[in-house]
């Protein structure tokens, strides 16, 4: 969760990719050993036997060792999974027997380390509190990646406990992880709160990672480290096992280059679980294979709105905004100025409340039967004082403490907050209605300010992510180009169980742009 946006504005807020394409003669670590093709391609070199899941392991790992280990250092990857060759070559066997499970049957996928892995991998959320916190099983989505068979290959670096610690954290920066480095120009930052996720996918070390989102999380880094992401609707992904910040707004989304790999990793994420209520409103709501959304006339007779206060603003962001609608325009879409966002001001006061008491009560859950030294949000925040010197270098945890100040879920305060922020759902389908519109896009966020851990992190200029939080409806993020080196992505929101609508609009955008480039690791 970007949670120093909101607390600081109100708002919480197919390419294969050349590494050694530039005229430039370029370091080792820019062009090593990595083929950064999409999910279809390098399914396709397996198929045609001159490419292996082992091979491909092996080549992540490689690179992880050159870039995020060494060379520019950018510290994406928390900690790797001692047991992925051997997971890739049982995947490479059964690929010799006949039996393929589906797109993903090989795949190295990287998960955010706040997502459980009931295998030699800890889950801590970037939290020293945590450390030692094995899973004893899979979190639901996990068991759907496995059941793919994709390769959990590590764990991703995140803004600690999902940006939740304090009022001027810095994004990218955890106590367990250090911080991660944006891969476009290093000294930037990733944005948060998935930020490992992003970084890596934009570096190339992963075709496809996880990340997980409660206001921004998803949507902010993809934005920032100039690759898609998806926020689905809440309840299309199980949420069990995932260490939670909010059960109203919390879902974990795809990371990756393309919408195309994003829509096959959805497709592989989402099912109904027993252990998450949430999931049982997406019976009969999701699709089978979202890839069959992705037409290249995706865009032609939608009628969609614009955010006119985006036209207002930087200089540099501005342009690439206008672009962006007249390119929308070109593929066949009416495109209509809207005012959305001052519609959606009367809704955001009450989120940060609701998160609040969220929180409080989901990591006590969480905690209670976790294999976890800290079993409550209380002694977290005793072992975080305790050990200052290494949790608490550059800011402190006073979100963690107003959050434990609060009562349960059955308090007042609570239930009117929650009631004015989750009204944000039915003000978005009555605007959709009223406006006859199929989906509306903005700014995903501005380019990335500097990493800076002795003031905290700091808002751009534009944010699209708090509506569809608080409404817990699906939002897609794609790359609309660059202020000189820095990507600005490109939002498209809509209603529930829109993700299919959404990733083909998306898609027809991508395809006819084409704005993602590979990052050059910049020193500044």
């Amino acid at each position: 969760m970007r949670r120093r946006s909101f607390l600081r504005s109100g708002m919480l807020s197919g390419m294969a990719l050349g590494f050694g394409s530039s005229t430039t003669a370029q370091p080792d670590w820019r062009s090593k050993g990595f083929d950064a093709s999409d999910i279809t391609t390098l399914q396709g070199r397996m198929k045609a036997g001159n490419l292996s899941s082992v091979k491909l392991v092996k080549e992540c790992l490689d690179r992880i060792g050159a870039i995020d280990r060494s060379g520019p250092k950018i510290n994406s990857v928390i900690e790797l999974n001692p047991d992925a060759v051997d997971i890739a070559a049982s995947l490479d066997a059964e690929r010799k027997a006949g039996r393929v499970r589906g797109p993903l049957h090989g795949i190295p996928v990287l998960v955010k380390d706040n997502i459980n892995t009931g295998d030699r991998m800890q889950t801590t959320a970037g939290s020293l509190a945590l450390a030692g916190n094995i899973a004893s099983s899979d979190a639901f989505i996990v068991e759907r990646l496995r059941a793919a068979g994709a390769v959990i290959l590590g764990k991703t670096n995140l803004s600690e406990w999902a940006n939740f610690r304090s009022n001027r954290s810095t994004s990218g920066w955890s106590s367990r992880g250090g911080q991660t480095k944006n891969p476009h120009i290093l000294p930037r930052n990733p944005s948060g709160s998935s930020s490992g996720s992003g970084a890596a996918v934009a570096a190339g070390l992963c075709p496809v990672a996880v990340g997980t989102e409660t206001d921004g999380s998803i949507i902010s880094p993809s934005s920032h480290c100039g690759i898609v992401g998806l926020k689905p609707t809440v309840g299309l992904l199980s949420r069990s096992g995932i260490i939670p910040i909010s059960q109203t707004q919390d879902t974990a989304g795809p990371m990756s280059r393309t919408v195309r790999d994003a829509a096959i990793l959805l497709t592989a994420l989402a099912g109904v679980d027993p252990l998450d209520q949430a999931t049982q409103a997406s019976q009969g709501k999701g699709a089978a294979d979202y890839t069959s959304f992705l037409t290249p006339d995706a865009l032609r007779g939608r009628r969609i709105g614009y955010e006119k206060r985006h036209l207002t603003g930087s200089h540099l962001v501005v342009p690439l905004y206008e672009k962006a609608i007249a390119d929308l325009r070109a593929q066949g879409a009416e495109m209509v100025e809207v005012d959305f966002l001052k519609l959606m001001a009367t809704h955001s006061a009450g989120e940060i409340t609701v998160l609040t008491y969220e929180f409080k009560d989901g990591v006590d859950r969480y905690l209670s039967s976790a294999r976890a030294k800290v079993k409550s949000l209380a002694e977290v925040i005793r072992y975080n004082s305790a050990h200052a010197a290494e949790v608490m270098p550059w800011f402190r945890q006073e979100l963690l403490e107003n959050c434990q100040a609060k009562g349960g879920l059955d308090s007042k305060e609570y239930k009117e907050a929650l009631q004015r922020s989750t009204g944000a759902g039915a003000t978005i389908v009555d605007f959709l209605k009223a406006q006859r519109l199929d989906a509306i896009v903005g700014v995903s966020s501005g380019p990335a300010g500097f990493t800076d851990h002795l003031n905290g992190g700091y808002g751009t200029g534009f944010s699209f992510s708090q509506p569809a939080a608080m409404a817990g409806f699906p939002h897609v993020t794609v790359p609309m180009g660059f202020v000189y080196d820095l990507p600005v992505g490109l939002s498209f929101m809509g209603a529930a169980w829109q993700e299919g609508l959404l990733l083909g609009m998306a898609h027809a955008y991508e395809q006819a742009t084409r704005h993602i480039r590979p990052p050059r690791f910049l020193p500044s």
